[in-house]
Formats: structure tokens, C-alpha cells, sequence
């Protein structure tokens, strides 16, 4: 009996561990080799696109006019991504007297916005294994 449960303590110790999925972003558009890309990840509508309400918050420097980051530490689950390139490096979104970014942005699903800001909605992806997503600036 003690050799079955020894064996069976064996096989089960022995099995590879599930990897956690990997999300992995790219940013492309980028014109200018300076500065960092800002990015907010969010997991609801409520406080989407608001400071300081993003679930985490990443910079990531911009070399050779490319940008990109691997995050190996999240929870399967929707989440909406919103980034922009501090070009300037002063840690905001530059705006025009009416709002409208002045620095490129972007948005996961590449949503492009007409007449306001978009939903959460409207930048959600489904996040269950790993994955690669392509975000084009917007100028």
C-alpha cells in the first residue's frame, strides 16, 4: 500500500507545472525614437481611461522606434489596453484645447475613435491563453 501511494505521490509531483499565459504586445507607428509608451491595463468600464484607475500601469521605453512588453503575470480574464507615446517624456497625454490627444495613442483592438473617447467595450479582448497583440498608434 505504501509503494502505491509512493508511486502515486511520484507521478503527481513529476507533472510539468500549466504554464500561465503570456500576454505579449507590440506597439508599431512609432516615428519618433524618443520617449517612452505609457499603458494602462483595465478590467472594467468603471474608471476606463480615468488616472490612476488603471488595473496596472506599464512604461515602456521606446529603442529604434519599436516598443514592446511581455506580461507573464496575469489573471486569465477581459481586460481593455490604452497606451500612448510620451514623447516628450513629462508622463502625460498632451492634450488639445478640446481634449484630443496631441502625442499618438492607441487602443487594444485598434479601436479607432470618431467623436469621443471609446468604452471599454469598445477596446475589450478576451485574455484565456497566451497572446500576441499588435497595437498601431494613432496620429
Amino acid at each position: 500500500m505504501h509503494y502505491l501511494i509512493s508511486l502515486l505521490l511520484l507521478v503527481v509531483l513529476n507533472q510539468p507545472a500549466n504554464p500561465s499565459p503570456e500576454l505579449f504586445i507590440e506597439i508599431h507607428g512609432i516615428e519618433k525614437d524618443v520617449g517612452f509608451i505609457e499603458m494602462g491595463l483595465y478590467n472594467k468600464q468603471e474608471g476606463f481611461l480615468e488616472e490612476g484607475e488603471a488595473l496596472k500601469t506599464y512604461r515602456i521605453p521606446v529603442k529604434n522606434k519599436k516598443a514592446s512588453i511581455k506580461i507573464p503575470d496575469l489573471l486569465k480574464g477581459n481586460y481593455a489596453i490604452s497606451l500612448y507615446h510620451d514623447e516628450n517624456g513629462d508622463t502625460k497625454c498632451n492634450r488639445n484645447f478640446i481634449g484630443v490627444p496631441k502625442e499618438p495613442y492607441g487602443f487594444s483592438t485598434n479601436f479607432k475613435p470618431k467623436f469621443s473617447a471609446p468604452s471599454f467595450k469598445d477596446c475589450e479582448f478576451s485574455f484565456q491563453e497566451s497572446l500576441h497583440l499588435d497595437i498601431n498608434l494613432i496620429h
